[in-house]
């Protein structure tokens, strides 16, 4: 049975078979994605969406060599429809008999690009054994671009989406309410964990980010954090003085002696004084979601809430960017306006402007 496994000499993951031996051609695509600079845990994901394809490959006995386009429709088909023993999620497909199918659009939409980025790799290293890349790359345009582009952004060349891409529904993320907030930082009771929370709510940094902070990287008398973002791209971000508070008596009272530059530990067990791990990160949330009752009080869902806050609050869309280390605008334009009641409210508001202009004008 092939499975995942972190390879102990080297910052990526491979995939091995039953014997234990690295599939040598995806480890050489992983080991070209790590090199790239992309976090260990995109190499992470990508090990697995290799994992999920060479099985499919294993089943229906296609050469990897000889994939055309046609059979990644049906290995698409694959994914949809074979058994998910976990819980469904919204946009998981449903088969006619009302079983869940397969993973999530955006999983499958993830694994063609996964896909893709792996025969590219082999063009490059062997352009005369494979023809072309079974992967329809979209079409190249040269549109507009706005900055972050510069002063030749005009001529950037945008690709856009391979015509294999599924539809995922667009759903506009959704915060915790203020009494879901209460409850969920509310059962939590280690400094630790408490200073976790905050530093997501009131910082709105990723797991990956947060993980990774390091001792320099505060700066408690300007109230602020260095973050390492998505792409290794570094950034400021100013948090509530509460947060930095809690993270400060977490090291001085809680914080296990150890050698780590990581300020986020393991607390007890065999790991006691390790760099808390993603694993470990994920655990505890998933304990006090169901010890506070919040079931969608997940990491991310507090930087959801963090963002739409400030987006509700009226923070610039150019302003929430930067806070939040999105790499383009549009992710953070999602946030704007996100509720009927503040679309309703803003629509009074300019309501009542052009009112007033007109009863002026007609004085």
């Amino acid at each position: 049975m092939l499975r995942v496994s972190a390879r102990e000499d080297a910052p990526f993951w491979v995939v091995l078979e039953d014997t234990g031996q690295e599939v040598a051609i995806i480890a050489g695509y992983l080991g070209y994605v790590a090199t790239r600079g992309f976090s260990r845990h995109t190499v992470r994901a990508y090990a697995y969406d290799m994992l999920a394809f060479w099985r499919w490959l294993a089943a229906t006995g296609k050469d990897v060599w000889q994939v055309t386009t046609e059979d990644l429709l049906r290995y698409i088909e694959w994914e949809k429809r074979r058994e998910n023993p976990q819980r469904p999620g919204r946009n998981v497909y449903r088969l006619a008999d009302g079983r869940a199918g397969g993973v999530a659009v955006a999983t499958i939409n993830r694994r063609l690009a996964a896909i893709y980025g792996f025969y590219e790799h082999l063009l490059r290293i062997d352009p005369e054994g494979l023809p072309r890349n079974p992967v329809p790359r979209g079409q190249v345009s040269h549109a507009w671009a706005l900055a972050p582009y510069g002063l030749l952004g005009h001529i950037r060349r945008r690709v856009t989406r391979s015509a294999l891409r599924l539809k995922a529904p667009q759903r506009l993320p959704r915060g915790l309410t203020p009494a879901e907030v209460e409850r969920l930082v509310g059962s939590f009771r280690t400094l630790r964990d408490k200073a976790i929370a905050l530093l997501m709510l009131y910082g709105g940094l990723r797991s990956g980010e947060l993980l990774g902070l390091q001792m320099p990287d505060l700066d408690l008398p300007g109230g602020r954090v260095r973050v390492w973002g998505k792409g290794g791209r570094e950034r400021v971000v100013p948090v509530d003085g509460d947060a930095l508070h809690l993270v400060h008596r977490y090291i001085l009272y809680e914080r296990p002696e150890s050698e780590a530059p990581q300020i986020f530990l393991a607390a007890k067990g065999p790991h006691r004084g390790r760099p808390l791990t993603p694993a470990g990160l994920r655990r505890v949330f998933r304990y006090h979601r169901l010890r506070s009752g919040v079931l969608a009080g997940n990491p991310h869902r507090l930087r959801h809430t963090y963002a739409t806050n400030l987006a509700q609050a009226g923070v610039d869309a150019h302003v929430l960017r930067d806070l939040m280390g999105h790499a383009h605008i549009e992710s953070s334009l999602v946030y704007i306006h996100l509720t009927a009641q503040h679309l309703r409210e803003e629509y009074d508001r300019a309501l009542q402007r052009v009112k007033a202009g007109e009863r002026h004008g007609g004085e």
